[in-house]
């Protein structure tokens, strides 16, 4: 097989219908740290690898999850090695976030940002 010509996924888009308190709750809640913010987006880096999120102001009701059987399903999963900590980080925030989870030894949670878009945590 040949190598591709992708290195690798650099940025995901989220739209976010405040982007300021939005760009706040993602530097503040899951300490990302921002890097820009215009009229329309935000740059948000994710720790010290090259991945990116990239906050998308909208007006429309559109999410950054999809549905399956009208059951809403996360894009985006993050690895936390302090799995319950941020679980109690996110409760104590008043972040909707559900129980924490296990299947066949892999603990996850779901959550949702101040826009409703659900969001994945595991290890």
């Amino acid at each position: 097989m040949s190598k591709s010509f992708i290195e690798q996924v650099h940025y995901i888009r989220i739209p976010v219908r405040n982007l300021e308190l939005s760009a706040q709750w993602y530097r503040d809640i899951l300490r990302f740290q921002l890097l820009n913010i215009t009229e329309d987006m935000a740059i948000i880096k994710v720790n010290e690898g090259p991945f990116l999120l990239i906050l998308v102001s909208t007006t429309d009701e559109t999410f950054a999850h999809f549905t399956i059987n009208n059951e809403n399903e996360f894009i985006i999963g993050f690895t936390s090695p302090n799995l319950h900590e941020f679980h109690q980080h996110l409760v104590k925030n008043r972040v909707n976030v559900e129980d924490i989870q296990e299947d066949n030894g892999h603990l996850y949670f779901y959550f949702y940002d101040l826009s409703g878009n659900k969001l994945q945590a595991h290890w």
